[in-house]
């Protein structure tokens, strides 16, 4: 015999589940437009970058340049850890470039034989100076955020010169119906649409010690260029290298497939 009582009770529990049901599709089907706006992500620009290729090298005017827009612009709150002041010799800075760009940083050293540390000038043998000391004191600078390191920045992104360079030029105004939230900017290539970052360049922003326009598309494609080669800065050798092997292993492939030929001209 079929307990009234149960079926009683798993007619309210089906009523209550397909209510709780129905009102939550309500609610995707009124939320759906924003829903679709702040997951929507453009694609990249596609740039034609100078390192591309097997054959890509490193544009060190535009990567100098692109040092100078990290030094005056970036610097403040992200910081390359994985570099040193030295390695700007690869790009075409002088061991006097390359002092006085150190000392006009200072970094913590010690102990001293009092067992403190204390501050001194940067030598060209020291890693990059840290826009803040710890994690904590970057997010309390930056409302909650915090600011990549950008050292690897190029690859730890998906297609990251193009993004880097579309998210540097892609701050616009929200569509009317995007509810953006307090203290974020706008911009359409970040996921979500949204980040805490202010558009950090603008026209005219840095004076170029050789004298280019600085635009915010040539800034941000300047300091692209820069960031890949600090991500990457064997990758002239290693193209090379790999080109070499590449040749190399043409050549001995031709060498013993004469060899063999010649060996076995007389078998049948």
């Amino acid at each position: 015999m079929v307990n009234m009582k149960n079926l009683y009770l798993y007619h309210i529990i089906y009523e209550s589940m397909t209510a709780c049901l129905k009102q939550f599709i309500c609610l995707l089907i009124l939320l759906s437009p924003h829903i679709a706006i702040a997951n929507e992500v453009l694609p990249p620009k596609k740039v034609n970058w100078p390192f591309e290729g097997a054959f890509g090298t490193v544009d060190r005017k535009a990567a100098q340049r692109g040092f100078q827009v990290y030094k005056e612009v970036c610097a403040a709150c992200h910081g390359l850890y994985n570099l040193y002041y030295r390695n700007l010799k690869d790009l075409g800075f002088s061991d006097a470039e390359i002092k006085e760009i150190a000392k006009s940083y200072t970094i913590q050293d010690g102990p001293n034989d009092l067992g403190e540390m204390f501050e001194r000038a940067a030598l060209p043998s020291d890693h990059f100076s840290r826009p803040y000391p710890n994690e904590q004191a970057a997010r309390a600078a930056n409302n909650g955020a915090y600011p990549p390191d950008l050292s690897l920045i190029i690859k730890a992104r998906s297609n990251g010169a193009n993004y880097l360079y579309s998210l540097l030029t892609g701050y616009t105004n929200p569509p009317d119906h995007f509810k953006l939230m307090t203290g974020l900017h706008y911009n359409p290539y970040f996921p979500g649409s949204q980040l805490a970052m202010p558009a950090p360049l603008t026209d005219g922003q840095v004076s170029y010690i050789d004298g280019t326009e600085a635009s915010v598309e040539q800034m941000a494609m300047d300091v692209t260029n820069f960031l890949q080669w600090a991500a990457e800065p064997e990758m002239e050798n290693r193209k090379s290298l790999g080109l070499k092997v590449i040749l190399f292993l043409v050549v001995f492939t031709i060498f013993f497939v004469i060899s063999k030929n010649r060996i076995w001209q007389n078998v049948k």
